[in-house]
């Protein structure tokens, strides 16, 4: 059985590699109340792993007197304020995991729907030379679930998608990994992933090594 590497493993951002979806979640609350609206946990985990402009007519339909640009640019502001007043959550074993690729020289993107300036500022709290490509919700025409995010990052990184390890935390995003053909992993943080398509579920990320993200291609193969 093969222990190669993988050709990349591409990250997901929010809710995987950082705990965010809270900020995310306050921000959005913000917004629909800030016009009069009301808005609900369960109306917060509807969006969870959705594009931002995808999500904006959904704060449109709550009253959201603004157009999608606005929205965008409103939300994403106030998460950085959380970011920059409480500091970056990481999401536990993501950041030692990154490292430990990082060491064994494997390549790495961030495939995020946030704004590049968002996953800019994680990327800058991060203490080592973590992505070799990002890709963010403002330079793909289709959003997660649609697979051109991951398709994207491969591309951009030269590399087989076939060959790739994708970690996700969302049934968009997971969607979006496995249709790319990535090895599509999913660590459930606030919604299950029963449903979503995957290649295997893990229930976190801490204690993983290079060996087990290696093992998926293996597995994959001999199951095929």
């Amino acid at each position: 059985m093969t222990t190669r590497l993988p050709a990349a493993v591409l990250w997901d951002m929010d809710g995987t590699l950082v705990d965010t979806e809270r900020y995310w979640m306050a921000a959005e609350e913000e917004l629909v109340e800030s016009f009069g609206g009301a808005w609900t946990h369960d109306d917060a985990l509807q969006l969870v792993g959705s594009g931002l402009w995808e999500a904006a007519a959904v704060f449109q339909a709550k009253g959201v007197a603004l157009d999608a640009d606005a929205i965008v640019a409103r939300l994403t502001a106030r998460v950085r304020e959380q970011l920059d007043e409480h500091g970056v959550p990481w999401r536990p074993g993501a950041k030692e995991l990154l490292e430990a690729l990082r060491a064994a020289s494997v390549p790495c993107a961030l495939v995020t729907m946030s704004i590049r300036a968002m996953a800019d500022d994680v990327i800058a709290a991060i203490p080592f030379h973590a992505f070799d490509v990002v890709v963010t919700g403002d330079v793909v025409e289709r959003a997660k679930p649609h697979p051109e995010p991951y398709l994207t990052a491969a591309a951009q990184l030269g590399v087989d998608i076939t060959e790739c390890v994708a970690i996700e935390d969302s049934p968009a995003g997971l969607t979006s990994a496995f249709a790319s053909g990535a090895v599509a992993v999913g660590v459930p943080n606030f919604l299950a992933l029963d449903e979503a398509p995957s290649t295997v579920l893990w229930p976190t990320l801490e204690g993983v090594t290079v060996a087990d993200v290696s093992a998926l291609l293996a597995v994959r193969e001999a199951t095929a």
